[in-house]
This record gives C-alpha cells, structure tokens and sequence, in this order.
C-alpha cells in the first residue's frame, strides 16, 4: 500500500508528468460530457429500449460509454477510425507501395496515420446515413429531408473525427495511447451503471449466482493479464565480426513472440459476421413469400444470440480471425530476413528458410492458445448469462480485454517515463 501510494506521489511530484496527466483527465471529461450532449430529433426513452434489447447495439453502446443510447454527439464513437485503422493496416500488407511505406520510420508511420484518417471519414458517413436509417425504421427518428439527413450525417462524422483528434492529443501531450484511453474511458463509464443493475437483481437471481459471477469475472481478469503478458522468447545468437582490428556482436538475446498478437481485432471482426444471421433473419422475417419465411424462421431459431449455435458460431469465427490477422501482422520471412542481415541466428537452425519455417511453427503453435483464449473470452459472457441469469453486465468479454490491455499500456508507458526521468536527473 505504503509503494503504491509512493508511485502516486512521485508522479505528481514530476512537473512534466503531472502536466500530461492533468492534460489526459481533462481531455476524457471532456469525452465523458460529450457522450450527454443528445442530437435533436430522436426519442431517447424509446433509443434506451432498444439498444437494451439488441446484444449488438449494446456491444456497440459499451464502447461509446452511452454514448450510442443517448444519440448524442459522439453516436459512432471511435468505431470508424478503429475499422479504418484495420483496413489499412490490411492493405499495408497486400499493397507494395503502402509496405515499402510503412518500413520508412516516423515519416511512413505519419503518412498511413494521415491516410487512416482520410479513410475513416467516408466510413463515418456511411455509418451514419446506416444509424439514421435503422433509427427511422424502427420509429425513433422521423423521416427527414434530404438537407436534414446531410445536416445528421455531418454532424455524427464531425463527432467521430473530433474523438480522433482527441486521441492524437491525448497521444502526444498527455499519457498512453490516446485512442485505446479514450475506449477505455468509454467502457469504463458504463461500469457503475451494469453493476448496480447486478446488484438490484440479486434478490431475483440469487446471492450465490452473483458470487459465482464475481469469482468468474477475477478469474478472467487474471487470465486476460496472464495471457496477454505471456510470451514464447525464442534465443537468438549473433555471430562475432572482426571489423578494424576490433570485434563485434558475439553476444545473444531473445526473440519475444506474444502468445495472443492479434489483440482483440479477430473479436472486433466476428462480431460484424456473427450476427448476420440474425439480421438476415429477421429482414426475412415479414416476407410476403412463404418459402423466405420458412427459412427466416429456421435461421431463427437455430442462431439465436446466445444460442448453442450462435455461441460455436462466434468461437470458431474468432479462432479463425485469429489466425488470419497473426498471419497478416506478423511475416516470418521477414524476420528470419532482418535476423540474417544482422548477422543474427536461432541456434541449431540454419538462417534463412529454415530459421523462417522454424519461427512459422512456433507462432502457429502458440497462436493455437491465443486463438482458444479469445475464442473463450468472446463466448464466456453468453455462457456466464445462461449459467447464472444475470444479462445486466454488459462489459462482456472483449471488453474486459480493452480495459486490462490499456491498464497494462499505461502503466508501462508512466514506468518508461518515470525511468526516463530518473535517466537524466542522473546525467545531469
């Protein structure tokens, strides 16, 4: 206790830090008050109902921290940028110009930043014009003219791309990376809210479910930290250099390939394809023609939200997405080239292919168990609810991902810091 309250005292201590962190709790109040500002038009009594009653939506809601429910300013959240931050970091690897663009340092990195950007405004617009026209459908917003739909769909992109720009402040003046915090703030902000509901319905669900619930969700929290932390070091010797009459390198270190390196993209991914068969079937489902409302009602009833086949559905979706974004993230050829042209070696294995086959089997192996956790933290929501019958905690599985995973980014980022700090009082 005494070397917590230590560390919170040397960093308000530090001039510098204490600024950033001032600087970062102004930025996400800020967040926090525009997530109450409501766009005119919409009835949010009957808004409220409806994301309580679609798993989807309030998936959605979580990570706007209400923000969805109250159709307010910031409605799309971050969503657009996260996708477009995805897309491209596809493209980066399938087209040559943007790979030779994101191997040329800080100016590379500023360029797919910029064109990320660009990208995640005609994905705002879309997703707006997509808000309005559910909203309209089921009655919450009455049909607009088109200058009045214009007019909504600026105004929700100008609220995404006003949260983007709040996370690159955040990122260059204040503490940790700006988007994941300001996600972070958002799922945080609902927390409160599900556990009081919890609590109201304990009387109806039981004291013993609620503590069965508590104990799962501190084991999962010690899961998600474990595995996230968890690494495979792989050895790495470099070979000695006789340059000048002096000899370099001779010396080895480890390759660390972490056990879960698609984060929690391949449940972002999932997510967007697991419920379109509900979607499906339920467009389907007022169908005049007789046959699709057949097949409406088979789809149904077999994927219903939280359904056996939903649940296998969203698991083997996850393990597949996860396999195919390490695959897209992490290249073996290039490593085992840049290790070959550092004059570095895996011992026993020869350079070049082979020492790329070899990195090729480890990763695959260990992506084995990072795709089973997060096919597991995906569905253990849905299996909790049916267990215990308590549907209030909508934080759900990948939530508790985002908010342990930027806990343990900013921490280590105040810690990098603080060293850095005590580096050059040291030098100087």
């Amino acid at each position: 206790m005494n070397s917590a309250l230590d560390s919170i005292k040397v960093l308000f201590s530090a001039p510098e830090l204490k600024k950033k962190i001032i600087f970062t709790f102004a930025i996400l109040f800020i967040f926090r008050l525009l997530a109450h500002v409501p766009i005119p038009g919409a009835n949010i009594k009957a808004l409220q109902e409806l994301f309580s009653g679609s798993q989807i939506l309030g998936f959605l809601n979580v990570f706007t921290g209400g923000g969805m429910e109250n159709f307010s300013l910031i409605t799309l959240g971050l969503g657009p940028y996260i996708n477009a931050s995805i897309i491209m970091q596809l493209f980066t690897k399938v087209i040559p110009k943007l790979e030779e663009m994101s191997k040329e340092g800080e100016f590379g990195r500023v360029k797919i930043n910029q064109y990320t950007r660009m990208l995640a405004v005609p994905l705002c617009a879309l997703q707006s014009y997509g808000m309005y026209i559910l909203l309209q459908k089921q009655g919450i917003i009455l049909p607009l003219e088109i200058f009045d739909t214009i007019r909504l769909v600026i105004t929700m992109t100008a609220g995404t791309i006003i949260l983007m720009w709040f996370g690159e402040l955040i990122s260059e003046y204040g503490i940790g990376n700006g988007v994941s915090l300001l996600i972070f703030a958002g799922i945080v902000a609902k927390l409160p809210l599900s556990f009081g509901q919890t609590l109201a319905t304990v009387s109806s669900s039981g004291i013993t479910n609620t503590l069965l619930l508590g104990i799962l969700a501190i084991g999962v929290i010690s899961v998600v930290v474990y595995i996230n932390e968890a690494t495979r070091n792989v050895q790495i010797q470099y070979a000695r250099r006789l340059r000048g009459g002096r000899i370099y390198g001779g010396g080895s270190n480890f390759l660390p390939l972490r056990v879960n390196m698609a984060g929690m993209i391949p449940i972002i991914f999932a997510v967007s394809l697991v419920l379109a068969p509900s979607l499906v079937g339920g467009a389907l489902q007022g169908s005049p023609n007789p046959a699709l409302a057949q097949v409406a009602g088979v789809i149904n009833s077999y994927f219903l939200v939280g359904g056996t086949a939903y649940n296998a559905f969203y698991f083997i979706l996850v393990f597949a997405f996860t396999y195919f974004y390490t695959a897209v993230a992490f290249n073996p050829e290039d490593v085992a080239d840049n290790l070959k042209k550092q004059g570095g070696f895996i011992p026993g294995i020869r350079p070049g292919h082979a020492t790329s086959e070899y990195l090729n089997g480890i990763v695959t192996r260990i992506t084995a168990v990072g795709a089973l956790f997060l096919g597991l933290v995906a569905v253990l929501p849905n299996l909790a609810q049916s267990f215990t019958g308590i549907s209030t905690l909508t934080v759900g599985g990948a939530g508790i991902l985002i908010v342990v995973s930027v806990v343990l980014e900013t921490v280590k980022s105040i810690q990098s810091q603080l060293i850095m700090r005590d580096y050059e009082a040291n030098i100087i």
